[in-house]
C-alpha cells in the first residue's frame, strides 16, 4: 500500500510539473509577439521563437504583427453641396508598437473601427460629390493621413485606406445625368461656334487675298464653272462678273 502511494504521490508531481512546464514555456511565430507582465507590472515585449514564463508570475499577451483588413460599414455622408450618400470604404492597417497597442487602448480594432467612421465621415463631408467620384485618391489619401496620425499613440500603422462605393439616391442619379447631357450640348454649341469663328476668320482673310489681286477672282470664276460644268444638269447657271457688266454699260467717248 505504501508503494502505491508513493507511486499515486510521484505521478501526481509529474503531472503537477508538467502542467507548470506546459504554463512556463511559449512558442511565438515569426508573426507574433508576447507582451510579458510581471505581477501586473509590464516587462518587456518578447519573441518570436521559444518564450520562458514564471509560471503564476508572468502573463504574456499575444500579438499579431501582420497586416489586418478592416471593413468600414457604410456611413450617412452630407457633402458640402448638401447631397446625402451611403459611403463604405475599406482599411489596411498593423500594429508596429505591441507594448502600445496592448496597454495604451484596450481593443485596438474596435477603437480604430469607430475612428474610421467618424473620420470617414468628416473628410467626405467637406467636399462636393463631384470632388467624391471624381478625385478618389486624394479622399483616400487624406483619410489615410487622419487616422495614420491619430492611431500612432496606440502603436497602428495605417497603410492605405480605398473607399469602395459611393451609393447616390435614384432622383440624384436622374439630376447628374441631366447635368452631364447639358454639359455635352454646351460643349457642342461651343464647337459649333468656334468653327463658324474660324470659318469666318478663313472667309474673310480669302477676301482680302481676292481685293489684293483681282486676277485670283478671275480664276475663281474659271474654276466654279468648271465644277458646275461637271454637274449632272440640264440646266447650268452662269455666274456673270460685275466688272464685265460695267464695262458693257460704259458709253463709248
Amino acid at each position: 500500500m505504501a508503494m502505491l502511494a508513493d507511486l499515486a504521490f510521484y505521478l501526481v508531481a509529474i503531472l503537477i510539473l508538467l502542467v507548470i512546464l506546459a504554463s512556463a514555456v511559449k512558442i511565438l511565430r515569426e508573426y507574433e509577439r508576447g507582451v510579458v507582465f510581471t505581477l501586473g507590472r509590464f516587462t518587456g515585449v518578447k519573441g518570436p521563437g521559444l518564450i520562458l514564463l514564471i509560471p503564476y508570475v508572468q502573463q504574456m499577451i499575444r500579438v499579431d504583427l501582420r497586416t489586418r483588413v478592416l471593413d468600414v460599414p457604410s456611413q450617412d455622408v452630407i457633402s458640402h453641396d448638401n447631397v446625402s450618400v451611403r459611403v463604405s470604404a475599406v482599411i489596411y492597417f498593423r500594429v508596429i508598437d505591441p507594448e502600445k497597442s496592448t496597454i495604451q487602448v484596450e481593443d485596438f480594432m474596435m477603437a480604430t473601427s469607430q475612428l474610421a467612421q467618424t473620420t470617414l465621415r468628416s473628410v467626405l463631408g467637406k467636399h462636393d460629390l463631384d470632388e467624391m467620384l471624381a478625385e478618389r485618391d486624394r479622399l483616400n489619401l487624406d483619410i489615410q493621413e487622419i487616422l495614420d496620425a491619430q492611431t500612432d499613440a496606440w502603436g497602428i500603422k495605417v497603410a492605405t485606406v480605398e473607399i469602395k462605393h459611393v451609393d447616390i439616391n435614384e432622383s440624384m442619379i436622374r439630376a447628374i445625368a441631366r447635368q452631364a447631357e447639358a454639359e455635352r450640348e454646351r460643349r457642342a454649341k461651343v464647337i459649333n461656334a468656334e468653327g463658324e469663328q474660324q470659318a469666318a476668320a478663313k472667309l474673310l482673310e480669302a477676301a482680302e487675298i481676292l481685293a489684293r489681286q483681282p486676277e485670283a477672282m478671275q480664276l475663281r470664276y474659271l474654276s466654279t464653272l468648271n465644277v458646275i460644268a461637271s454637274e449632272k444638269s440640264s440646266t447650268v447657271l452662269f455666274p456673270f462678273p460685275m466688272e464685265l457688266g460695267n464695262l458693257m454699260s460704259a458709253k463709248p467717248k
